[in-house]
C-alpha cells in the first residue's frame, strides 16, 4: 500500500503550490491561535479556493467551539476536519454530522498503551492521526508541531486493525524509516519541512514527498 502525504499548516499560496507540485494529497489549515501556523478565515478561504480539486484541505481545530466550527466550515470551506483536542468519541461524532465532513481524530502517544485508546474513536471518527505526546515541560503550548517524535513501536498493538495517518518530528530523512516500520496510510509533516516555525521551506516539501515516494518504491520492490 503506497503512503500519501499532508503537509500541515500552510499558510502561503507558494507553500500550497509547492505541496501539490511535489505531489501532497492533503494539507492543513490551523486554526488555533497560539500555533505560528494560525490562519484567519480568510487567509485560510484565499488557500482553499486555490487548491479545490487539486488536493484536500483539512482544519485542524483544538477543542472547538459549535460556532467555531460552523463559522470554519462556512467560510473556509475545507474538504476534512482534524479534531486536535481532548475530544471524546461522543463529540467527535457529533462535529462530523454538524460539519458534514469526514473527521480525523488525533491521539497522542508517549506509552504503552495510548495507541490503543484509538479504538474508542473508530466508530465516529473517519481516520486516526498519530502523534507525539508533548511533554509536561513542553514550552509551546501546542498538541502538535513540535517537532517531537515518539518510539514508532507503540503502534505495534493497532497495526493492520485500522488505517491511520502518523505525525510526529517526520522530516525527509527519516520518513522511510517510520513508513518501513508502521505502514500508515497517510504520513503527516509540518515543522519537518520548515526554515523556521510557521515558515515552510518548498525545497523541504518536495524532499519529504520524494522521501516517502522512494519508501513506496521499495516497499513494491520488496514484494
Amino acid at each position: 500500500m503506497s503512503t500519501s502525504v499532508k503537509i500541515c499548516g500552510l499558510k502561503t499560496v507558494d507553500a500550497l503550490e509547492a505541496a501539490i507540485s511535489a505531489g501532497a494529497s492533503h494539507f492543513g489549515l490551523v486554526f488555533f491561535p497560539p500555533s505560528p501556523r494560525y490562519l484567519t478565515l480568510a487567509q485560510a478561504a484565499k488557500l482553499t479556493r486555490a487548491a479545490k480539486g487539486r488536493i484536500l484541505s483539512v482544519a485542524l481545530v483544538v477543542d472547538a467551539s459549535d460556532d467555531d466550527i460552523k463559522a470554519i466550515v462556512a467560510q473556509a470551506r475545507p474538504d476534512m476536519l482534524q479534531l486536535h483536542g481532548s475530544e471524546m468519541p461522543e463529540r467527535v461524532a457529533e462535529i462530523r454530522k454538524a460539519a458534514g465532513r469526514p473527521v480525523i481524530k488525533s491521539i497522542s502517544v508517549s506509552e504503552a498503551g495510548d495507541a490503543e485508546r484509538a479504538f474508542a474513536y473508530q466508530a465516529a471518527a473517519d481516520l486516526i492521526l498519530f502523534d507525539a505526546k508533548p511533554p509536561p515541560d513542553c514550552k509551546t503550548g501546542l498538541p502538535g508541531g513540535n517537532g517531537l517524535r515518539f518510539d514508532w513501536r507503540l503502534l505495534a498493538p493497532i497495526r493492520g486493525k485500522m488505517l491511520f495517518m502518523l505525525s510526529g518530528g517526520l522530516t525527509p530523512d527519516n520518513v522511510a524509516a517510520a513508513i518501513r516500520l508502521t505502514s500508515p496510510a497517510i504520513v503527516d509533516v509540518s515543522s519537518g519541512v520548515e526554515k523556521s516555525p510557521g515558515e515552510k521551506d518548498t525545497a523541504l516539501i518536495h524532499r519529504f514527498v520524494e522521501a516517502v515516494n522512494a519508501a513506496a518504491l521499495e516497499e513494491f520492490a520488496n514484494g
